[in-house]
């Protein structure tokens, strides 16, 4: 029999401490957008009630809780364990990437020498998470826009509350337009988003209210849109408008 092609291998880790119960269905939709989530871990102190929660939907998810007692104020054993076991299974060779599931940048170091090996890392976390951490991942998601789930939603990016209004999207699809080569100023929506993964990790369509990049780009009305029928949409950034036309002061009557 033919063998299938399989799925990437993830090692999805979940910091307890940084990250809420609350986005546990729309974490998992997420990351099997990805790939498969072989080994599901979260580490805090469970007999904590801030941990509560998580403590309450492990099963549904199949995490493995990793206990860790807060024996010292101030020492936070649970970040300790997750970066051990994360070069551990790193060095096992088992895994085509991480999914890093925190708000904290004490793991920015952590990403960045995952990817020094060649392995994708997947970071989820709040907006709040400063950027070195978010920069240090090869796609970062903000778990507010995961809130909830997507299942059975025709749209539910569209009833959640937009992060960033659209036109603060604007500056970054026109630097990624001005950057690309064209000699009439066209680019294929399509190299945008390839492009926009590549130059801001954590840019999503959905925190700015859209599960779409073409209706983001629509709603700014800041580029001319071209979508001839069965091809690919194009955009361009649309020409600055020039000042009004001087009125031509006329004579006046005589006398």
């Amino acid at each position: 029999m033919p063998s299938e092609t399989r799925s990437p291998r993830l090692a999805v880790l979940i910091d307890a401490d940084n990250a809420s119960a609350k986005i546990a269905d729309g974490l998992f939709e997420e990351i099997a957008k990805i790939g498969e989530a072989s080994v599901r871990r979260i580490y805090g102190d469970f007999s904590n009630a801030r941990s509560k929660g998580w403590a309450d939907i492990l099963s549904k998810h199949a995490i493995i809780p990793q206990q860790q007692f807060a024996y010292t104020t101030g020492k936070n054993a649970s970040d300790i364990t997750l970066v051990i076991d994360a070069m551990d299974l790193l060095h096992s060779g088992r895994f085509d990437g991480f999914c890093l599931v925190s708000s904290d940048s004490d793991f920015t170091r952590l990403a960045a020498r995952i990817r020094e090996h060649g392995v994708d890392v997947f970071g989820f976390g709040e907006q709040k998470t400063p950027e070195s951490f978010r920069q240090a991942c090869r796609k970062f998601v903000y778990t507010e826009n995961l809130r909830g789930g997507t299942t059975n939603s025709q749209d539910a990016a569209s009833r959640a509350q937009p992060l960033q209004p659209p036109e603060a999207a604007v500056p970054i699809i026109q630097k990624i337009i001005t950057q690309m080569e064209s000699e009439d100023g066209w680019v294929t929506l399509g190299e945008v988003g390839r492009r926009l993964a590549n130059l801001a990790s954590d840019f999503d369509q959905r925190t700015y209210g859209f599960r779409n990049l073409s209706d983001l780009v629509r709603k700014t009305n800041a580029f001319d849109i071209d979508q001839p029928k069965g091809g690919s949409m194009r955009i361009r950034v649309k020409p600055a408008a020039g000042p009004p036309p001087r009125k031509r002061a006329g004579r006046k009557p005589a006398g």
